[in-house]
């Protein structure tokens, strides 16, 4: 072959492979929900522009990451928790290359419409590491061998746990809770040593009639600007900024109320927190030190909001939210709080958060719906694809295909090829 041919094949192939992007942990690359990817799939039904779907053990809420050809989930294998797995998929066809159990005989407990392993996992390409709440959390080669494990204590709450590890550097990142025992957790992830730990005081379990509902489910979230770079994480009635390195406070924010469980949306130098149960939500400037209540605080909603369970999105200073109860979408400027597409209703319910790619929002309520709006303050519905299945997940995408877990299924969405 012609070196000059050769060299356009090698440029093609390099170029081909930089528009692939995985999606390696909850709500995608920069935990913000944002994805890169163009000509995704517009239209979808059960039977329409499906590669695949694979029958899953159970019900779950957890969602899929996706590293170039694998897929891996985590999945309870039994109503009951006793055991919890990491499911390691092809991504070509939808077949479980293996399956890694743990096997936990003790108590916890959780809400019927929270089944056990609903955290998702996260993968750096090599490792891939898995929070199982009480039965500890786990990290595995992508052949299924343990790498280590990690055991953090009892996670007891009436309505158990969700939240996801996250990375950075050479850390694992993880939201232990809610309940008694809760606290925010950096481990090393090559051995699953611990580095730091910031106890947050004040849980409960919720077990028993007369204790406080409260607690968080977040998942926190890293926020960069040039070489300084912050873990923001709402709990009951604040949220604070830690440095991700060492696990000191910078800042705190008092104004949310007792139940959190979306994860913080940042742009710029602005982040947004919600609580949920019809609890506040508020805007706050990052660039503070220590009690920052009064000084940087932009709004403070604390009217009867809807309830919120998934996470939204903020793109170009518009925060686009689908909410859990009522399924009504909200479109709130950042800078006032101020909802554009006041009492605008969509579907069902949204326990997914949302995801955005090409200018276009995708919101799945618990019907299975998937709704594709514009990502302009002008409401625009685009489309709407149903999968018939109960869903509480969030959707995942990679390399122009959309990954949908219902309570029945994993299911492959593709454009033809």
């Amino acid at each position: 072959m012609h070196l000059k041919a050769l060299a356009l094949l090698l440029l093609m192939g390099v170029t081909a492979g930089l528009h692939a992007e995985n999606w390696p942990a909850f709500r995608g690359p920069l935990g913000n929900g944002k994805s890169s990817e163009k000509d995704l799939p517009s239209t979808w039904s059960p039977t329409e522009n499906i590669k695949w779907k694979l029958k899953l053990a159970g019900p779950g809420s957890s969602s899929p990451i996706i590293w170039e050809n694998k897929i891996f989930l985590s999945q309870s294998l039994n109503k009951e928790g006793s055991e919890r797995a990491l499911l390691c998929i092809d991504r070509k066809d939808g077949k479980v290359l293996w399956q890694k159990s743990v096997n936990f005989q003790g108590k916890e407990p959780t809400h019927s419409t929270n089944p056990y392993c609903s955290g998702t996992p996260v993968t750096d390409g090599s490792k891939v590491i898995v929070s199982f709440g009480s039965a500890g959390i786990y990290c595995y080669d992508f052949e299924g061998n343990i790498l280590w494990n990690k055991d953090l204590g009892k996670c007891i709450h009436l309505w158990g746990n969700s939240s996801s590890p996250i990375l950075y550097k050479n850390l694992v990142i993880l939201n232990f809770g809610p309940g008694e025992n809760s606290f925010l957790l950096a481990l090393d992830k090559a051995t699953g040593k611990e580095i730091w730990r910031a106890n947050e005081p004040g849980g409960s379990p919720a077990t028993e009639k007369g204790q406080d509902w409260l607690g968080s489910w977040a998942t926190p979230v890293l926020h960069t600007k040039g070489d300084a770079t912050q873990l923001i994480m709402p709990w009951p009635n604040n949220i604070k900024s830690y440095n991700p390195d060492n696990g000191q406070l910078i800042w705190t924010c008092k104004g949310l109320t007792k139940l959190v469980y979306t994860s913080p949306l940042i742009e710029k130098d602005t982040v947004v927190v919600m609580s949920g149960y019809h609890g506040s939500a508020m805007a706050v400037k990052t660039d503070g030190k220590g009690d920052v209540t009064e000084s940087h605080k932009l709004w403070l909603n604390t009217a009867k909001n809807p309830q919120r369970i998934g996470t939204g999105i903020i793109h170009d200073n518009y925060l686009f939210m689908a909410n859990a109860g009522p399924g009504n979408i909200q479109c709130i400027d950042i800078l006032t709080g101020k909802d554009l597409w006041e009492n605008q209703r969509l579907g069902a319910n949204h326990w997914g958060s949302m995801i955005y790619a090409d200018g276009k929002l995708y919101a799945t309520d618990q019907n299975g719906d998937t709704f594709i709006l514009e990502a302009k303050p002008v409401f625009k519905q685009l489309g709407k694809n149903s999968l018939k299945e109960h869903t509480d997940a969030t959707l995942a995408i990679a390399d122009k295909e959309l990954f949908v877990r219902t309570f029945q299924h994993l299911w492959c969405i593709s454009n033809p090829k």
